[in-house]
């Protein structure tokens, strides 16, 4: 099986391209692997090593036929590539997200590949009240006031044209929570934090009263357990969409227990919103406020799809996901071979003896 994958040297990629090199150790001689990134990792390290690679931009000019050659050949291709930041230029986030994937679409059916799997997100997801869990047919809508949920709304939209065009391509869509590894610390922290960080993040805080809003409960996944995810749909060849996320459901409860804070103070959403869009307009941090509206309006997912049809469990709970990131973003780990997720030194690390 050849496999191509876009956005290769990120966090999901990364992750990914582990869980592939064991696929391969496992099948020697039947797994080839092609990366896609706007920025080469170094190849001569794993998990990068071993990988034909291939530099372009997924948004750019002449950028479907530049795919359409790294896809010569796949049988299968992981569209992973996505970007961020920078926020304040929405049109060019839209050139990467959504033009991107419109791109990558195009080359896959010039290139003939049969199976399309692509990232899309919980906040593909409208809103949905946070007592229920909602499946796959909960309609992926988006929400207005998140630049990335819209995105990822028009995502999907072309995912739908697309199967609904060529029925003899298989069209998977994997829709995960919060995707965290330790490795990812120091990317999060300068994509979601930027100069504070890791200037002034210790290795664990600690906060004796931890304001948070009531309605902001969400699911994360751990990278490795995403990985996981995709080397299933790609093995059976899968199709449509699953919804992707450990247990437990994160809470406020359990948020404050994991940051040791003594009682949790409730306050409105909205003021939350605001405070957030106020520091960002400032830039005093890199979130907008929309990061907040789609994180208390996306819903509670139920996974039962992706764990009945495919038999994935994950391996690392939720809250464990959350802590490996937060110690990342403290300690600045990263993963030097790749560009997007290079570290960053702490100046607490001549602090640090553990």
């Amino acid at each position: 099986m050849r496999i191509a994958i876009t956005g290769a040297s990120g966090n999901a990629g990364t992750a990914l391209l582990r869980r592939l090199q064991k696929a391969r150790q496992e099948h020697p001689g039947g797994l080839e692997l092609v990366g896609i990134s706007r920025r080469a990792p170094d190849t001569s390290r794993p998990p990068y090593a071993g990988v034909e690679w291939h530099t372009l931009d997924v948004g750019g000019d002449g950028a479907v036929q530049d795919l359409a050659q790294a896809f010569a050949g796949a049988d299968a291709v992981v569209h992973l590539a996505w970007q961020i930041q920078p926020n304040r230029d929405l049109p060019l986030l839209h050139r990467t997200n959504v033009t991107g994937t419109a791109n990558m679409l195009a080359a896959a059916r010039e290139a003939g590949v049969l199976h399309v799997v692509c990232a899309s997100s919980v906040g593909a997801y409208s809103k949905s009240p946070k007592d229920r869990r909602v499946d796959e047919s909960w309609p992926p809508g988006g929400m207005d006031g998140s630049h990335y949920s819209r995105h990822k709304a028009e995502q999907e939209k072309l995912l739908d044209g697309f199967a609904a065009d060529n029925p003899s391509i298989a069209v998977a869509r994997l829709r995960p929570g919060l995707i965290f590894q330790a490795e990812a610390g120091s990317e999060i922290g300068r994509y979601f934090l930027g100069w504070v960080h890791p200037r002034f993040v210790p290795r664990w805080p600690a906060l004796p009263i931890l304001p948070i809003p009531d309605q902001l409960i969400f699911q994360a996944v751990h990278a490795d357990d995403v990985a996981d995810a995709y080397w299933r749909v790609l093995e059976r060849r899968a199709s449509g969409a699953f919804n992707v996320a450990a247990e437990p459901v994160v809470t406020p409860q359990n948020l404050a227990r994991l940051f040791s804070a003594r009682r949790i103070l409730p306050i409105p959403a909205r003021a939350l919103h605001a405070f957030v869009g106020g520091t960002w307009r400032l830039r005093l941090q890199q979130t907008d406020s929309g990061w907040v509206e789609m994180a208390v309006g996306a819903p509670v997912m139920d996974t039962g799809r992706i764990r009945n049809e495919l038999g994935w469990e994950p391996h690392t709970p939720s809250l464990k996901a959350i802590q490996e990131v937060i110690d990342g973003m403290g300690k600045g780990a990263g993963v030097p071979a790749s560009p997007p997720l290079k570290p960053r030194r702490s100046l607490f690390a001549p602090m640090r003896r553990r």
